[in-house]
């Protein structure tokens, strides 16, 4: 597992750095000390996993995780204060971890990441889902019982996700990353960090801004992807 550690504190860096020489499995790949360096190590390192500070200068943590294009390392936050747990789950982080850190603490967050099947993801015994699969929704009183193919968009809400199938858009309790692993990556396509969009539902795409594609899909709903989605959606979309 590909590390990088993110701290603007040299001596919390070199703790960390102790602390995970313990962990066989760790290659510690790099440091940054801020949030413009953390964005070039993450862009040349491409660490799997990233520990995390949350104040720091040239921005905080979760402004970093907002600059960066999916796919996403996996986050471990590491900070003295404990009033951003909340805010850091919102982001999916694997755990949050209080300065000093535990070294106790620290072994059961890895277990967590060991515990994730190869190629990231949270710990699932379910398959991935088919077309011709239906899944059990419900929001508050009201159930559905969906086909799969029917789900055309969704969207990240904090920890929630928006499903959007035939006029219905409920809200549900689990997050998008969650909901993705579950999906047929040939039929759903990540548009961005926050959507995720079924092919089949796809009416148009035409050129955006900064060279993205912006995707029509059928009922009128209308999703930007990235410059660098882009790039992979015309990959594999492509002959």
């Amino acid at each position: 597992m590909k590390v990088l550690l993110i701290d603007d504190e040299r001596l919390a860096r070199n703790e960390l750095r102790r602390l995970l020489a313990a962990h066989a499995d760790i290659e510690i790949a790099g440091e940054a000390k801020d949030v413009p360096d953390a964005e070039e190590k993450i862009s040349a390192l491409r660490p799997e996993l990233i520990f995390l500070d949350v104040q720091m200068p040239g921005g905080d943590g979760f402004s970093l995780l907002e600059k960066l294009e999916p796919p996403l390392p996996l986050v471990i936050f590491t900070t003295a204060y404990d009033e951003f747990a909340v805010k850091a789950f919102e982001f999916n982080a694997l755990d949050y971890l209080l300065k000093p850190v535990d070294p106790n603490r620290l072994v059961a967050a890895l277990e967590k990441l060991r515990l994730r099947p190869a190629g990231g993801g949270a710990p699932v015994a379910a398959g991935r889902l088919s077309d011709e699969d239906k899944v059990f929704v419900r929001e508050g009183d009201r159930c559905w019982f969906v086909p799969v193919k029917n789900i055309r968009l969704l969207e990240s809400e904090g920890n929630y996700t928006r499903v959007h199938f035939d006029d219905q858009k409920p809200q549900l309790f689990r997050s998008l990353t969650a909901m993705e692993e579950r999906l047929d990556a040939k039929a759903f396509f990540r548009a961005n960090r926050k959507q995720v969009i079924n092919l089949a539902w796809v009416d148009g795409i035409e050129p955006w801004f900064s060279g993205g594609l912006l995707v029509r899909l059928k009922g009128g709903l209308k999703v930007e992807l990235s410059r660098r989605q882009a790039q992979e959606f015309r990959e594999q979309m492509s002959l």
